[in-house]
């Protein structure tokens, strides 16, 4: 039956899919809700039928690293043999551009939350904005946001936070800015361009941009430019895009943009403090 052949074709195609490409993941869902669109429409272009949850095993694929749902941008994924080389990605250097509100303060950092705190913010002059940005460039300590990802006792700290649990704040650690600058100053309204390593959260920069200036921030949008090799404009995929033979494409074309992969296991362990390769 030629109908059977062409499936099984295609489906070869999909498994056979190795390596790192990126996607564009819009605002709205969350960084695991845009790949399981992204299986799903795969399985299904390759005629695979699967039931509830074994589409997981099915399809070898992650990404390498967590936008916020009210973000946008660049989420790298990682497919077959790639979803190997996701951890190296997610100590990669990433690029964000941010617009930060002064006046406001939420809980959640971001204009999802509840608005905690407002204060004056007229005083604030746009070289006010550019002198404390120097604060924040380089190496600095950081308090992550409570609502966030990171897990205690292994729940994340936004699902605790939202059944109303106390949640103490992560202690301050090490994160590193290899450039902050200001795009624009119309307040209370402000844009930063920020390339960060990994670790690194924009909302707890502009929370604490606002208190250095004596006043209080939330950020209003965020959007990933580039994270690592891949950028926006250049390789991230839009949903129409999201076919078996788009992602082969793309995953030749991004294939160069990565560091050779060693064939001896020895030649990995040479270089351990490679995984962090600042891209400037």
């Amino acid at each position: 039956e030629a109908g059977g052949v062409v499936l099984g074709r295609s489906a070869d195609k999909l498994f056979s899919l190795s390596g790192l490409f990126a996607v564009y993941k819009p605002k709205g869902p969350t960084s695991a809700g845009v790949l399981n669109l992204l299986k799903e429409r795969l399985l299904a272009e390759a005629g695979v039928q699967t039931t509830g949850n074994k589409r997981n095993q099915v399809l070898k694929i992650g990404h390498g690293g967590t936008l916020d749902s009210a973000a946008a941008g660049v989420l790298v994924v990682g497919i077959g043999k790639g979803t190997k080389m996701l951890r190296t990605i997610l100590a990669g250097s990433k690029k964000y551009t941010a617009i930060g509100l002064l006046g406001k303060a939420t809980d959640t950092l971001d204009a999802t939350g509840k608005v905690t705190e407002e204060k004056p913010y007229d005083q604030i002059t746009k070289g006010d904005l550019e002198n404390v940005l120097q604060k924040f460039t380089g190496d600095i300590m950081q308090v992550p946001p409570l609502y966030s990802a990171l897990k205690k006792g292994g729940e994340r700290l936004s699902t605790l936070m939202k059944r109303g649990e106390a949640v103490e704040a992560k202690p301050a650690r090490p994160v590193r800015v290899y450039s902050l600058s200001l795009q624009q100053f119309q307040p209370p309204l402000f844009t930063l361009d920020v390339e960060c390593g990994g670790g690194f959260y924009v909302r707890s920069l502009v929370s604490d941009i606002g208190k250095e200036l004596s006043t209080c921030a939330t950020m209003q949008e965020l959007t990933r430019t580039k994270h690592g090799p891949f950028t926006l404009e250049e390789h991230a995929l839009y949903e129409d895009k999201w076919t078996i033979d788009e992602i082969a494409r793309s995953l030749e074309h991004c294939t160069s943009l990565l560091p050779g992969e060693p064939s001896h296991k020895k030649l990995k362990t040479e270089h351990p403090g490679e995984t962090a390769v600042s891209c400037e």
